[in-house]
């Protein structure tokens, strides 16, 4: 059939037409990120401007003696005025440039910082955290600034007020003062998106920081803030923890307010997500909990159980009851992932703790259908279709079901805690992508809602390269063998256990990774 030619052409002005609107939007979105990064490298300006004229005015600053010292003690000598809240600042705020420059890992500036800060010089006023500059994932919002995710439709959208989290370090002294990079959406153990890019790995560039909250572990693995706040929904605070050799704590889900902090997956719950802390030691840690865990957090969110910080608990000596296991069965552990486990059961051992075996099952059914269905069957557009409202609470039954027969074979062996592995050592920038099977080691944890912690214990050994030569996996499939790739040329790299305990037993996990630090630090110390 013949097409009359005004049909023709009025066929292709409205094709021409849909392409000018897209080419438009496209183009309007491209500046959106040109705007973004420029404001990016404007807030870098910004920061070695502010350091440049500090430096100018204090000359005989000691800065390296001020970025050595750990957490609890630098928050001491804030407390007693030993050392003055600039010196401190403007030393990280220095570090914090240099980091950025080499890993990419900061996206903005919180300039009112300094405002903060010459408020707290001039009032006195001191909680826990008095004058500790603390770094922000991107996802955590903070008034004034966006929280994108890494997604350009929520950029020039800033957030009208802080989180609870973020208003609770305020009043615990603590000065916010970056917004840390993530991979887009949150769902990933890498870090790169397309308004800011990739952030490295401050070891070796070539390795992921890990991820989500990959621009955290980057600035404080490079020594540029001594204390983050990021969120874990699958592993997204740990394995930034054990790729950059620090260590974070994944509290139980509801332990920590949420509320102001951004989801990758709006409304799903049957993984559990959870705010939590990252620095370079678990006191550092512990001093964190300590801080946010009071009054201010409870009355500011009321879902959040009233719980103190329990002093008993974390500095109890008493033996523990540990278990342990060495691989999931689902992702094969790296050489080097299996010989940590049996490096610090044998030191748990000789420290006077006992050890006892446990038996992990299913865990490619609780991945497969707790994990990735119940993350996406009501959040991505892609699965709801699939997914009727009776499956999604047949699939929370069956998580609290899990859950319920995971804690009774716990108590069967009457347990305290378990020690687990960590996947690593670092994998290649890229990786993570293509290896969304190996979250199983973390992600098991989320599923339960149980506190996890990471804790460096040693690092990737000539012996660790050979034996990485004969990795095979469970399953020898695409998988496996892109893994074994991405484990590779890791000599020196950190690797790290995971230190897990019930739920709501934050404290105990902390005593626990406490316990694993101070072994490894002993026994590393002697090599």
């Amino acid at each position: 059939m013949r097409v009359p030619l005004p049909a023709l052409l009025g066929g292709s002005a409205a094709a021409l037409l849909l392409l000018l609107l897209r080419w438009r939007r496209r183009r309007g979105l491209w500046r959106k990120v040109a705007e973004a990064q420029q404001r990016q490298e404007r807030s870098l300006v910004r920061m070695e401007t502010a350091v440049q004229r500090f430096r100018e005015q204090n000359p005989s600053v000691n800065v390296v003696s001020i970025l050595s010292l750990p957490l609890p003690e630098l928050s001491k000598k804030l407390r007693d005025g030993s050392l003055p809240l600039d010196h401190v600042f403007y030393s990280y705020v220095g570090k914090a440039i240099q980091i950025a420059t080499e890993t990419n890992c900061i996206t903005e500036y919180l300039q009112e910082s300094e405002n903060q800060l010459r408020k707290a010089k001039l009032t006195g006023k001191q909680g826990l955290l008095y004058g500790v500059p603390v770094s922000i994932k991107d996802s955590i919002d903070c008034q004034g600034h966006d929280s994108t995710m890494g997604f350009i439709k929520y950029l020039n959208k800033p957030a009208a007020e802080d989180s609870v989290v973020v208003q609770v370090l305020r009043r615990q002294g603590a000065i916010p003062f970056v917004k840390t990079n993530v991979p887009q959406s949150l769902i990933s153990y890498d870090c790169k998106n397309l308004i800011f890019g990739q952030t490295c790995n401050p070891l070796l560039y070539t390795r992921s920081p890990g991820g989500s909250s990959g621009g955290e572990g980057a600035l404080i693995g490079g020594g540029g803030s001594i204390l983050g706040i990021g969120t874990d929904v699958g592993g997204s605070l740990r394995f930034p923890a054990a790729f950059c050799g620090i260590c974070a704590l994944k509290p139980t889900g509801n332990r920590l307010s949420k509320r102001g902090v951004q989801s990758g997956v709006i409304g799903q719950k049957a993984v559990a997500a959870a705010v939590g802390p990252l620095a370079k030691d678990v006191e550092s840690l512990a001093l964190c909990m300590r801080a946010l865990l009071c009054e201010d957090m409870f009355s500011l969110d009321s879902t959040v159980p009233p719980l103190p910080f329990n002093e008993e608990v974390y500095s109890s000596t008493q033996p523990l009851r540990i278990g342990y296991y060495e691989t999931d069965f689902f992702t094969m552990p790296s050489p080097a992932m299996r010989r940590a486990v049996r490096e610090t059961k044998q030191l748990l051992e000789e420290a006077g703790h006992t050890l006892v075996p446990f038996e992990l099952t299913n865990v490619d059914y609780v991945i497969f259908n707790f994990c990735v269905r119940g993350m996406f069957s009501d959040g991505g557009t892609s699965f709801v279709k699939k997914f009727t409202v009776s499956e999604v609470w047949s699939l929370h039954h069956e998580i609290e079901d899990f859950c319920h027969q995971f804690i009774a074979q716990w108590k069967k062996l009457n347990l305290d805690v378990m020690l687990c592995p960590m996947l690593g050592p670092a994998l290649h920038i890229g990786y993570p992508g293509k290896l969304s099977v190996a979250v199983s080691y973390t992600m098991l944890y989320n599923a339960l809602d149980f506190p996890a912690g990471v804790v460096p214990v040693t690092t990737v050994t000539d012996e660790d390269e050979d034996e990485l030569k004969d990795y095979k996996g469970y399953y020898r499939d695409w998988w496996d063998r892109t893994l074994a790739k991405a484990f590779g040329g890791n000599v020196g790299m950190p690797v790290a256990v995971q230190c897990v305990a019930l739920p709501w037993q934050e404290e105990l996990c902390l005593r626990f990774m406490k316990e694993v630090e101070t072994l490894a630090l002993k026994k590393n110390s002697f090599v």
